[in-house]
């Protein structure tokens, strides 16, 4: 844990190192707010909560947190830092979890600056302030779940762009394979079981369990399992790419 603690470290100072932490934190603040208040109709709505900001997390994320991933192992493979990261007395398992959780505690602070959306949600109204924390939740093991995608694919190309490109693409199909037309349209000539079964992939039925208040234990096992199986296969990738 010492090891993890001191690769968090590490990465976070980087993060802030230089503009991109503030610009990334800036770029999700205002286009939450856009998105929540003028997209989500907040106000015209009549109703004093925050589904509207919440609904837009899954598009936002979808963008946004590749941008964060695709540097996770990209910009060491391209310097040649891997191979000294790999010589010193750390596991490689710890490399893996310690910049995940890094840039998941960075993501995880860029949600929680978004605290004056709670504010004045309050103030027009009274929200239930329990649904909106699970929400929260919700869309802190969501960009979890993206990030963790985006390790892997980033271990996988030297090229940021092509790890950006394929996380989305990535994790688009992990949130269409719950969309409404999706479904629909296996429901012609599948089972309901079966159709059940590409649903229950779905970072977005997952998702939208959680925003609607219902901590279902399997919505939570859904997202520690995938977030472990993809920081598994990033240990996996870096290893198949240690002679590149």
């Amino acid at each position: 844990m010492s090891a993890i603690s001191s690769i968090i470290k590490r990465e976070l100072q980087s993060y802030f190192a230089t503009p991109i932490a503030y610009v990334f934190i800036v770029i999700f603040l205002i286009m939450s707010g856009v998105f929540g208040f003028y997209f989500g109709n907040l106000y015209e709505r009549g109703q004093a909560d925050l589904t509207p900001f919440f609904n837009f997390h899954p598009w936002l994320y979808l963008f946004l947190v590749p941008a964060v991933a695709m540097r996770l192992w990209s910009e060491e493979r391209n310097s040649g830092n891997i191979e000294l990261l790999m010589t010193l007395p750390v596991n490689k398992m710890d490399w893996v979890m310690g910049k995940f959780f890094a840039a998941w505690i960075f993501i995880g602070l860029a949600l929680l600056l978004t605290f004056p959306m709670i504010i004045s949600i309050n103030y027009l109204g009274n929200p239930d302030n329990g649904l909106i924390i699970a929400s929260y939740f919700g869309s802190f093991l969501l960009a979890g779940g993206f990030l963790a995608i985006g390790s892997c694919i980033s271990a996988a190309t030297k090229n940021q762009v092509i790890a950006f490109i394929l996380t989305v693409v990535v994790c688009f199909l992990f949130l269409l394979s719950g969309f409404p037309m999706v479904l629909n349209f296996f429901k012609v000539f599948m089972p309901q079981v079966l159709v059940d079964a590409i649903a229950s992939t779905s970072f977005l039925t997952h998702f939208d369990s959680i925003t609607k208040g219902v901590l279902n234990l399997g919505d939570i096992v859904y997202f520690g399992l995938v977030i472990t199986l993809w920081l598994y296969a990033t240990s996996l990738v870096i290893d198949m790419k240690k002679a590149d």
